[in-house]
């Protein structure tokens, strides 16, 4: 990205340069628009490691910017399970210059306010444009239901204890990790970052509030320690803590003004916390209606629609008890691969993302079955 030249006005600002702002930066630029970025760290280098399913990725992504694939992932729910999905882990540096290579200008400043057309900065200064798009992510807001996970970077020879002869753990809801069955429940994430290193991640999925970090790294100490497996002094550490659901301006309707992307617009899946695959396809839709001076791309209804079906799937969550959370994935991941994509991947098809429901409360045990009901006739007032 180009130093700063202040011009009078641009085509876009956009505020936040996570993965989302990056890739709309990235593909406003290509279609010819003028953009600028703004945020206090532009140059910050990405740390968090970030995932997806393969069939969610954009044709344009290029290939080094997938650091592994792993074909039929393991759950271990009540019982072990593959998944029949192919799990990519993203080349976080590759993607962060692949996205940032001459897409904008930059500012290095921090935004106190924003209006459609301007954004207004601490240092006093106003940067104008014809659109400004808000992608600061979720926040911090405590009344949001959270993810947190504590994770260490090991060699594969140290992961392979903990694996016990998987390619990949996506869910590992066994409860060596020194859990009662009254404790709120964490699950183990194994998942390969290059052919030489491992991600070992005790991960609890959503929670209002969610479990401490601290809780997390003594639950995947306990865990390792009872796989046999001795972690390094000196391994790399991840600490994630973030929303899973939008903030409450997160601006879905037609005619909310402020426009926004990824997390901060509501792209996070609420189910699983993951939004960079979504961000990273969803670029296009929302450069296109930059370019047309058109909105409605981004939230059309069908897509509205699936996001409140999956706000009651996590609702659902936050209601179980710790013993039906395994049971509840089991019946997910028993449902046909497509179901499963329907309801962790499609924001166009509702009645995909209901068939995917129904069958899982058909399946279900009758505990399961009054939280899903509740949480679909009950909305939570936050």
């Amino acid at each position: 990205m180009a130093a700063a030249s202040h011009p009078p006005n641009w085509d876009v600002a956009i505020v936040g340069l996570g993965p989302a702002g990056r890739a709309l930066a990235h593909r406003a630029a290509l279609r010819g628009l003028t953009v600028v970025a703004i945020d206090p760290h532009p140059r910050r280098s990405w740390t968090a490691t970030y995932g997806a399913w393969e069939d969610e990725l954009p044709h344009w992504l290029p290939e080094a910017a997938i650091a592994t694939r792993t074909q039929l992932p393991t759950a271990w729910t009540t019982r072990r399970q593959s998944i029949c999905r192919t799990y990519c882990v993203l080349n976080t540096p590759m993607l962060q210059s692949m996205l940032s290579d001459g897409t904008a200008t930059l500012i290095a400043g921090r935004a106190v306010d924003l209006s459609p057309t301007a954004v207004f900065l601490g240092d006093g200064t106003t940067v104008t444009a014809r659109v400004v798009v808000d992608a600061r992510g979720t926040g911090d807001s405590p009344d949001l239901a959270q993810q947190t996970a504590y994770g260490v970077v090991v060699d594969t020879g140290t992961a392979a204890g903990a694996l016990d002869g998987e390619h990949a753990l996506f869910m590992d809801w066994r409860t060596d990790n020194g859990t009662a069955p009254s404790d709120p429940p964490s699950f183990l994430y194994a998942v390969p970052l290059s052919a030489d290193r491992f991600l070992l991640e005790e991960t609890c999925l959503v929670g209002r509030p969610a479990l401490p970090v601290s809780e997390l790294a003594t639950r995947l100490h306990r865990r390792l320690r009872h796989r046999g497996v001795s972690v390094p002094s000196r391994s790399d550490v991840e600490r994630v803590r973030f929303a899973v659901e939008p903030p409450h301006d997160a601006g879905r309707t037609a005619g909310s003004g402020q426009v926004r992307f990824g997390a901060r617009a509501g792209l996070m899946h609420p189910g699983t916390g993951y939004s960079v695959a979504a961000s990273l396809s969803c670029a296009d839709a929302l450069t296109r209606d930059l370019v047309e001076g058109t909105s409605g791309r981004l939230w059309p209804w069908r897509a509205r629609t699936v996001a409140s079906l999956r706000s009651i799937g996590l609702r659902a969550l936050l209601r179980l008890d710790a013993e039906s959370v395994p049971e509840f994935f089991e019946h997910f991941f028993d449902l046909p691969p497509h179901v499963q994509a329907a309801y962790l991947s499609d924001r166009a098809h509702p009645a995909a993302t209901l068939s995917a429901m129904r069958r899982m409360f058909l399946a279900s045990s009758a505990d399961i079955r009054g939280a899903m009901l509740r949480s679909a006739l009950h909305r939570e007032v936050r």
